[in-house]
């Protein structure tokens, strides 16, 4: 049989018989890829077979595979160690109702910031130490997230506001801060610090500058408004937010450095002095009355116990004291003039005593 000129053989093609020979190759990777894939498959999952040949015990038994991280820690570029000593400086939050987490976050963030290995990013370096800086109901709360929860610092820091800094608290803070105002007797330095307490505590306020000096010039009392108004030279609305806050805090500071501790330690010794002093002088003047008092009852005694002559007698009944208009003493014997002059001995007891101590208490100021 003869060929046709149709049939006849292409040349060949190097080329094209490397390219069939490498597919060829692949195909033979990848099914013994999948067969090896089938068999780990057989043997990491029992087969209905295997599982039916278990005993109760055996079935009961807790997964030794099982992850029990919630935290999905990245691929390190270098080889990183947490050191006991940076462990111990980590600080330490137990999730009361009266800690502050957002305080808790900067510490713990000052702390890791001093440790920078090479290779090795800060964020790498806080989501494998948060862990040791938790205790108490705050480490229960990180074992209790499902395994893998966690893949970055991001997502750390995220979950741990949502817990323990929740929406509500946040509207709390918002709504102090708002209607913040001074105390009376509170200084001007106690009522400012209070106020950036307070926002520090609640850094996602969301509330403008100026608003917040708003918000602190209308709780301040008349006196301290008019100090700071005449400071700004007439009215604060005049300044930017920037300028006022800061002439606030000048203000404070130099109120809280010059202003109260001298003057407080005066007043208190004056008060104490002159408190001293009236003591002395009420009790002089009860004892200068009950001499008075005294002494006319003796003087009334005496005239009662001489018996009179008839002369006496006329003589008496001529007279008729001129004070009270009655016939049984004399003018001189009035009790109401002993009285008069009992007053009078004690107001002139009492002006030489308030005249030595004032006299007393401004040598002592």
């Amino acid at each position: 049989m003869t060929r046709s000129a149709g049939d006849e053989l292409a040349e060949f093609d190097p080329e094209l018989e490397r390219t069939l020979r490498a597919l060829r190759a692949l195909k033979i990777r990848e099914r013994a890829s999948n067969l090896t894939e089938s068999s780990s498959s057989d043997l990491t999952s029992p087969s209905p077979m295997a599982e039916s040949s278990k005993t109760m015990k055996e079935l009961g038994a807790p997964d030794a595979g099982y992850q029990y991280s919630c935290i999905a820690y990245p691929e390190l570029a270098g080889d990183f160690e947490l050191r006991s000593g940076l462990i111990h400086l980590l600080p330490k939050f137990q999730g009361l109702s009266g800690e502050d987490p957002n305080r808790h976050l900067h510490e713990f963030h000052i702390v890791c910031s001093t440790m920078k290995p090479q290779g090795i990013s800060e964020e790498d370096i806080k989501l494998r130490a948060f862990p040791f800086s938790l205790t108490g109901v705050a480490k229960d709360w990180l074992y209790y997230l499902p395994t893998g929860h966690v893949s970055s610092w991001i997502e750390m820091k995220k979950a741990f506001l949502e817990k323990f800094f929740p929406a509500s608290r946040t509207a709390i803070i918002r709504k102090n801060i708002c209607g913040i105002q001074q105390v009376v007797g509170e200084s001007l330095y106690d009522y400012w610090e209070r106020f950036k307490k307070l926002c520090s505590s609640c850094p996602q306020h969301q509330i403008s500058e100026q608003l917040l000096v708003q918000y602190f010039y209308e709780g301040l009392l008349p006196m301290d408004r008019s100090m700071i108004d005449a400071a700004a030279g007439g009215a604060l609305v005049n300044k930017t937010p920037e300028q006022a806050r800061e002439l606030i805090s000048n203000m404070a500071e130099n109120s809280q450095q010059f202003g109260g501790r001298a003057l407080t330690t005066r007043g208190v010794n004056e008060v104490q002095l002159v408190s001293n002093e009236q003591k002395e002088i009420k009790s002089s003047l009860l004892e200068l009355t009950s001499l008075v008092k005294q002494m006319a009852l003796n003087s009334v005694n005496q005239g009662s116990t001489n018996f009179p002559t008839s002369t006496q007698v006329s003589n008496q009944a001529m007279r008729v004291c001129s004070i009270c208009s009655s016939q049984e003493h004399d003018s001189n014997l009035c009790p109401n003039l002993q009285q008069d002059e009992s007053m009078r001995r004690g107001r002139i007891v009492l002006g030489f005593y308030c005249q030595n101590s004032y006299s007393i208490v401004g040598n002592c100021s």
